[in-house]
C-alpha cells in the first residue's frame, strides 16, 4: 500500500475497518483491512473469519438506513441483494455502519472505517489486530455469553462442565489468535 487517501470506487480503493462487538465489556474487536472491490457477502464471509464465528445464522448489513442481507420473500424481502453489491458502492464515505448477525442471539458489531487508502496492485484481506476471543455461535447473545462466561470460569457451577464440553477445550476468552485468523483470511483468498 501505498498510504495515499484514494477516491471511493477505484480498483485499488483499500478500506480499513474496525468492527467491535456491543454489549461486552471490556471489548471484543479485531481491525483489518479489505479491498473495496469484494462484495458485501463476501465481506459478511471476512467478517466471520475475523471475529471467529462460523457462518451458521442469516446477517444483514445497514447502511444510511438501507438494509443489505440475502433477500427472503418471507423473511426480508426489503434486503437489498448483499451478493450483488461492492462494499464500496454501497459505502459512500469514511462512516460506520451496523452488520447483524444471528437474528437469535441479535449480535450487532459497530463496524467503522477508520480509513480509506490505495494499493498499487491487487490486496487481499488481512487483518492486522484484535482484543479477546469472540463468543461461541448459539450462546445467547450478550446475556447469555455473560452466563457462560461465570459457568466457565467456576469449576463449582453446575453448567461448567456442560459449558466447558460445549465450547470445547481450547475456548479462551481472552485468547485472540491474529496468525491463526489470517490463516484462515488467506484461504478464502
Amino acid at each position: 500500500m501505498d498510504g495515499k487517501k484514494q477516491k471511493l470506487n477505484s480498483p485499488r480503493t483499500i478500506f480499513q475497518m474496525k468492527v467491535t462487538l456491543q454489549g461486552i465489556e471490556p471489548p471484543i474487536w479485531r481491525r483489518f483491512l479489505v479491498p473495496g472491490g469484494i462484495t458485501l457477502h463476501k465481506f459478511h464471509k471476512i467478517l466471520q473469519l475475523v471475529m471467529g464465528w462460523r457462518d451458521y445464522h442469516l446477517y444483514s448489513f445497514t447502511v444510511d438506513d438501507v438494509y443489505y442481507g440475502i433477500p427472503d420473500l418471507e423473511f426480508a424481502p426489503e434486503f437489498k441483494d448483499s451478493r450483488r453489491i461492492e462494499l464500496q458502492k454501497a459505502i459512500t464515505e469514511k462512516i460506520g455502519f451496523v452488520y447483524a448477525y444471528d437474528f437469535g442471539d441479535n449480535w450487532e458489531p459497530e463496524i467503522q472505517v477508520e480509513a480509506i487508502l490505495s494499493a498499487r496492485s491487487k490486496f487481499s484481506p488481512v487483518c492486522l489486530g484484535g482484543e479477546r476471543g469472540c463468543p461461541p455461535e448459539d450462546v445467547g447473545g450478550t446475556s447469555g455469553y455473560s452466563d457462560f462466561l461465570e459457568a466457565i470460569s467456576n469449576p463449582d457451577h453446575e453448567e461448567h462442565e456442560n459449558f466447558q464440553t460445549w465450547a470445547g477445550e481450547d475456548f479462551g476468552a481472552e485468547h485472540f489468535d491474529l496468525e491463526a485468523v489470517n490463516n484462515k483470511l488467506e484461504k478464502l483468498r
